[in-house]
C-alpha cells in the first residue's frame, strides 16, 4: 500500500486496479488468518475421563498403584509380580513420596507398572490421605495421551471420595493448546482398596465419582482466562448444575440479581466493586430442597473473575494470576452440586450464594473516600478498593442471614470461602486454609472434615471486639481495610465479614480463606469442594453453640457456663 501510494506512475486505471486488487487480497488473507487463529484457539486437546471401577481393567497401558511402602509391599496379585517386592524396596519415600517404573509385555508392545509410595510419617495437623502427595504421584505416573488405571491401598481414615477427590487434581480440565485432530480421548480408571478387600459398593464409588466431578469443574472454572470466565460466564455455570441436577431428578431454584438491579436493591459492596466491568456484577443464588426435617445451610462464594486492585491497582505484577480471585465461587459451586447429587446428607435446604463480579479499572469504578450502602444496612468508607472481597461477601452473607430473604425458613449455618488475603499465606501457608468461626462445635467439625478430605485447615482467632476497631471511621460505620497491618489481617478482614450478618441472626457460621491453597503450580486446585462437601454431610451431627448468638445477653449466659465448666475442669 505504502509503495502504491507514493509511487511516481501515473493515477492510472491499472494504477487502482493493482492496488484494489492488493486490498482485496489483504482482506481475504487477514480473514484466513482469523480462521486459522480461531482454529488454534478453539481446536480440542483430548480429553480424560476419570472411571471409579471395582477393579481396574488389566491391560491399561499404564497401571500406577499407589499407597504406603509396607502396604504395597504386602499387595495381593500385584502387577508385575516376579519385580513388584524389589520395585517397592526401590522407593525411598521421605517427605513427598516416591515412585518407581518398570515395563511388562502387553500385545504387541509394553504396559508401564509404576509402584507410588506415599511418604511414611504423617504429623497430627496433616491427613491420613497425604493428600498433596497422592496427586503429584498419580499425575506424574498417568501422564500422557494413553488410558490408565490407578489403585489407590487407602489407611484408616481415609475415605473413597477423599481420595478421588486428591487424583482427580491431578487431570485439570482446562486447556486452550492445540491438539491433533485425531488426538483420541482417554480413560483413567480408579479403584480403592481398603486393607485387601477392593471397594465395590456402588453407593461409595458413585461419592468419589460425586467428588472428583466437582473438583475437576471447580479447577476448570479457575483455570479459565479472564476474557473467558467473565462474570456472566460465571452466572452461566451455575446454571449448568442447576440443570445437570434438575436431569438427575434434584429439585433446584435459582435465581440472578444483575447489574443496576444489584444498585436498586441495597447490595452496595457488590454493586460498587463490579459496576464498571462491561460484563456487569451478579448475585446467585440456587436452593435445593429435601424432602426431610432438618437444618439448613448455605455456601457463600466469593467470585471475583478478575482483580486489577480497582483504582487502588496492584503493581509490581500483582496482577498476574488474578483470575483466580473466583476460588471461592467456584468450590462452593462445586460442593453445592455434588452435595446436591448425593442427597444433601441430613439437611432440609442446602442453598449457594455467589458474589460474582469483576475489579476493573474506568470512569466509574469505585474510588478510594467513596461510601457504599451494604445489604445490611452498614455503611462502609472505601480506604482500599482492592479489600473487595470483603465488600462482596458482606452483601452475600447479610443475603443469606436476614430473614425471609434466601428462604421462608432461617439459614442454620453459613459457610463463606474466600481467596481473601494474602495474609492467609503468611498465616497457615500454602497447605492449609485460614477458618474463623463464631462456633466451637462448627470449627471443631470443619478441621476434622479438612484432615479426613485431605482440603486441610486451620483454626485462626475470633474475636470481634479485638478486630473491630481496625476498621473505624469518621464518617461511616467502617471502613474496608485494617489500620494496623500487623494484627492479625486475616482475622480482621474475615471480621468486616461477620459483621454484616443479620444482627437477629443466631446460626453458626465459618469463613474458609483459601488464597494459598487454591492454586498450585499455576493451576486450581479446587481446594474447598471435598471440605464443604464432607462439612454439610457431617452438619446433622453439629449441634448450634450457644457462643454463636449475636444476642449479648445470651452470649453473657453462655459465656458464664463456658467459664463454671472450664473452672470444674481445672
Amino acid at each position: 500500500f505504502v509503495f502504491l501510494l507514493r509511487s511516481e506512475m501515473p493515477r492510472s486505471a491499472s494504477r487502482l486496479t493493482v492496488l484494489s486488487c492488493l486490498m482485496r487480497a489483504a482482506a481475504l488473507r487477514c480473514a484466513r488468518a482469523t480462521i486459522t487463529r480461531g482454529r488454534g484457539l478453539t481446536r480440542r486437546a483430548a480429553a480424560t475421563t476419570l472411571s471409579f471401577d471395582p477393579s481396574p481393567p488389566a491391560d491399561a497401558p499404564t497401571t500406577c498403584v499407589v499407597g504406603l511402602k509396607d502396604r504395597l509391599k504386602a499387595l495381593e496379585s500385584p502387577p508385575a509380580p516376579d519385580v513388584w517386592e524389589a520395585l517397592v524396596d526401590s522407593c525411598s519415600p521421605g517427605d513427598a513420596g516416591a515412585s518407581a517404573t518398570t515395563a511388562t509385555p502387553s500385545g504387541d508392545g509394553l504396559s508401564k507398572i509404576v509402584a507410588a509410595c506415599l511418604p511414611d510419617h504423617c504429623s497430627r495437623h496433616n491427613s491420613p490421605l497425604r493428600p498433596k502427595a497422592l496427586t503429584k504421584l498419580v499425575g506424574a505416573a498417568c501422564g500422557g495421551k494413553k488410558d490408565a488405571s490407578v489403585v489407590c491401598c487407602l489407611e484408616e481414615g481415609a475415605t473413597p471420595a477423599a481420595a478421588a477427590a486428591a487424583v482427580a487434581k491431578a487431570f485439570p480440565l482446562y486447556t486452550a493448546k492445540g491438539g491433533d485432530d485425531d488426538d483420541d480421548d482417554r480413560t483413567v480408571s480408579i479403584a480403592f482398596r481398603v486393607g485387601d478387600a477392593p471397594v465395590s459398593d456402588a453407593a461409595t464409588l458413585a461419592a468419589a465419582s460425586a467428588a472428583a466431578d466437582a473438583v475437576r469443574l471447580a479447577q476448570r472454572i479457575v483455570d479459565a482466562p479472564p476474557n473467558e470466565m467473565i462474570p456472566s460466564q460465571l452466572v452461566a455455570e451455575a446454571d449448568a448444575v442447576k440443570e445437570r441436577l434438575a436431569a438427575k431428578g434434584v429439585a433446584v431454584t435459582g435465581s440472578t440479581i444483575t447489574g443496576e438491579a444489584l444498585r436498586d436493591g441495597g447490595y452496595g459492596g457488590l454493586w460498587g466493586v463490579g459496576k464498571c466491568a462491561e460484563s456487569p456484577p451478579a448475585l446467585v443464588v440456587l436452593t435445593a430442597t429435601f424432602d426431610r426435617e432438618g437444618r439448613s445451610a448455605a455456601l457463600v462464594g466469593k467470585g471475583i473473575c478478575f482483580d486489577t486492585g480497582g483504582l487502588s491497582l496492584k503493581v509490581g505484577g500483582g496482577m498476574v494470576g488474578m483470575k483466580s480471585d473466583l476460588g471461592g465461587a467456584a468450590a462452593c459451586l462445586g460442593a453445592f452440586e455434588a452435595a446436591c447429587a448425593l442427597g444433601g446428607g441430613d439437611l432440609s435446604e442446602l442453598h449457594c450464594v455467589l458474589c460474582v463480579a469483576e475489579n476493573a479499572i474506568g470512569s466509574d469504578a469505585l474510588r478510594c473516600d467513596d461510601i457504599i450502602r451494604f445489604f445490611s444496612g452498614l455503611t462502609c468508607e472505601i480506604n482500599n478498593t482492592d479489600a473487595e472481597g470483603r465488600l462482596v461477601l458482606a452483601d452475600g452473607v447479610s443475603h443469606a442471614t436476614t430473614p425471609g430473604v434466601l428462604s421462608s425458613k432461617p439459614v442454620d449455618v453459613v459457610v463463606d470461602m474466600a481467596t481473601l488475603t494474602g495474609a492467609q499465606m503468611v498465616a497457615t501457608g500454602k497447605n492449609f486454609a485460614g477458618i474463623i468461626c463464631n462456633s466451637d462445635a462448627l470449627e471443631r467439625a470443619a478441621v476434622l472434615a479438612g484432615r479426613r478430605t485431605g482440603d486441610l485447615v486451620h483454626a485462626l482467632p475470633f474475636a470481634p471486639e479485638l478486630f473491630r476497631s481496625e476498621f473505624e471511621s469518621k464518617v461511616a460505620d467502617t471502613k474496608n481495610s485494617v489500620k494496623d497491618r500487623m494484627n492479625a489481617q486475616t482475622s480482621c478482614a474475615a471480621n468486616f465479614i461477620y459483621e454484616n450478618l443479620h444482627e437477629d441472626w443466631e446460626g453458626e457460621w465459618l469463613h474458609v480463606d483459601l488464597a494459598g491453597p487454591s492454586t498450585a503450580d499455576e493451576r486450581g486446585t479446587g481446594f474447598g469442594v471435598a471440605l464443604a462437601g464432607l462439612l454439610i454431610a457431617s452438619l446433622v451431627t453439629t449441634a448450634p453453640s450457644a457462643l454463636a448468638t449475636r444476642s449479648p445477653a445470651r452470649r453473657k449466659v453462655a459465656e458464664t457456663a463456658l467459664l463454671a465448666a472450664t473452672g470444674a475442669l481445672l
